[in-house]
């Protein structure tokens, strides 16, 4: 018994909701669709269920990319109101078909050869053509069981199931009794699970596939050419992370991290950089200058910045270059005055320097010499003026 299980499916009831179908019937079906969901292996890699819903109109309730447990499957199978008028069956299909059999909606890739699995509940006679309908899905690939129920029409019913219709054409007398087809169902969805036997070669998941198997991986793995074994994927590969700066691998999956000088944002992802001059983040002597994550040191006024590019040394403010002084330049602490050599005078601007006038005393001999000379220079000019009157 362990080893039958159903096989993975992609199954979708169509359930005929029309007047004829009176609410307390209606009810009946959603429990036999509640107990067909009991009965599968429920999982979104095992059999996906969905349920379209039709009478003159056509709803798609669910498709089959919602639910993969059994609890929220019944839980949707319970909120379906009918729609209470016509019986479009061939409408359903073709929905069905357009619709809810897609990629895009939950259908598995062809490639993966997963069964496509209609049950059409009914309890009357289609009002459109369903034969061609049917017919054209059955060749897309979809195999059809029809359910006929009381007043349904079993030409019909034979007109849209595949082929052997005694395996796929069933009929109850009322709703009352449909339950009783579920058992029906999980022996005929019933296979031999190849997975529970043990006898396969799959290193992570085996995937039953009626009387096969195929091979599948955990998250964060991939499947070997060789269809059997597993490979960790490189989740740092470029395109296969959401990291801003770093990304590191971390056993089939990632981690974020940020450069030198940035911080990881609280959403695990992005960056933001650090202030590396916050206290404690940088070894500057005097003063630290941010750069766009990083740092550079530099020094107060009258110091320079060392060779280890950190401490600071007092600067000679006397160096050539450094100074204003026109000839003496005199240290004051981290500071300087300007001075003059012998000869001169430091000028008002405190830079520049004049040379000094300089006095010398006069003898009293001297004096009268000058004083002599001077009488005389006065009598020669008083001479030549009268001689010029003359």
């Amino acid at each position: 018994d362990t080893a039958c299980k159903n096989r993975p499916l992609d199954l979708v009831f169509i359930i005929d909701s029309s007047r004829s179908v009176r609410p307390e019937e209606f009810e009946k079906v959603k429990i036999f669709l509640s107990e067909m969901i009991d009965s599968l292996d429920v999982g979104e890699r095992t059999t996906r269920v969905a349920v379209v819903n039709y009478a003159s109109t056509v709803k798609v309730e669910f498709p089959l990319r919602t639910h993969f447990d059994k609890a929220s499957l019944k839980e949707a199978v319970s909120r379906i109101e009918p729609l209470s008028a016509g019986t479009m069956t061939g409408l359903a299909i073709q929905t069905a078909v357009d619709e809810v059999f897609t990629e895009e909606t939950g259908t598995r890739p062809a490639t993966l050869n997963i069964p496509k699995v209609v049950i059409v509940v009914t309890d009357g006679r289609p009002q459109d053509q369903v034969q061609e309908v049917a017919a054209n899905a059955r060749t897309a690939g979809i195999e059809i069981y029809a359910v006929g129920v009381e007043r349904a029409d079993m030409q019909s019913l034979r007109a849209m199931a595949s082929e052997p219709l005694d395996e796929h054409v069933f009929y109850v007398e009322t709703y009352g009794v449909i339950e009783k087809l579920t058992s029906r169902f999980r022996e005929t969805f019933c296979a031999v699970n190849v997975c529970a036997l043990g006898t396969h070669g799959c290193q992570q998941v085996c995937v039953s596939n009626g009387a096969s198997y195929l091979c599948d991986c955990y998250q964060g793995y991939n499947l070997n050419p060789d269809k059997r074994t597993c490979s960790a994927v490189d989740m740092c590969a470029p395109g296969r992370h959401e990291c801003d700066q770093i990304c590191v691998s971390n056993n089939a999956s990632y981690v974020c991290d940020c450069y030198e000088g940035y911080t990881l944002n609280p959403d695990k992802k992005t960056c933001s950089a650090t202030d590396m001059c916050a206290p404690g983040r940088h070894d500057c002597a005097q003063v630290c200058l941010s750069n766009d994550g990083s740092y550079s040191c530099g020094c107060y006024e009258g110091y320079t910045l060392n060779p280890d590019k950190k401490t600071c040394s007092a600067a000679d403010v006397c160096a050539p270059g450094r100074h204003g002084c026109e000839q003496v330049c005199v240290r004051d602490g981290l500071s300087h005055t300007c001075d003059c050599h012998n000869g001169y005078t430091l000028n008002p601007d405190r830079r520049t320097c004049s040379r000094a006038i300089t006095s010398s005393l006069v003898t009293t001999e001297e004096s009268c010499k000058c004083e002599a000379i001077a009488a005389l220079q006065d009598a020669v000019t008083s001479r030549l003026e009268a001689l010029s009157t003359k």
